[in-house]
């Protein structure tokens, strides 16, 4: 529980930074929300990677850490995905709303390897096991960018 109640507090500061004395319209909360969200879980992503590519050591704790923070963190982002927020400072494609049913499809794979990651990184021995899994997290992040994400 005290996770879950840090990442929502780190994603809110995140969601929050960089706003002007003006109130934003929800559409513009909308968008830093999200963008604090994918932000986050790039922040745990990171070091993953290196440590799945050998370029860091691999610590088991740390990388289970890590995956139990991204498992949360896919639940997120959807809600940041309003009507309204397609506009202004975003990276997000228009096909998002036009293939909001495709989007949300992805998304939802996106949470479930996530989630799959984190159970698999608890055993520790398993260090094969974590990286296919870890590869099939990224996988799903880069469909969904692909589709769906500016460059």
């Amino acid at each position: 529980m005290k996770l879950k109640a840090a990442l929502f507090c780190s994603v809110a500061a995140l969601a929050t930074a960089g706003v002007s004395a003006a109130e934003p319209t929800p559409a513009e909360r909308a968008v830093g929300y999200r963008k604090g969200v994918f932000h986050a879980i790039a922040w745990n992503f990171g070091p993953m990677a290196g440590m799945v590519k050998k370029e860091i050591p691999f610590d088991a704790d740390d990388f289970a850490l890590r995956a139990q923070r991204v498992a949360f963190l896919s639940t997120l982002p959807l809600e940041g995905f309003i009507p309204d927020s397609r506009v202004g400072n975003t990276d997000a494609k228009p096909a998002v709303w036009e293939e909001m049913d495709e989007f949300k499809s992805m998304m939802q794979t996106f949470e479930t390897e996530a989630a799959t990651l984190a159970e698999v990184a608890k055993d520790a021995n398993e260090v094969t096991a974590v990286r296919a899994q870890f590869a099939k997290v990224g996988q799903a992040c880069k469909d969904c960018h692909d589709k769906f994400k500016e460059d």
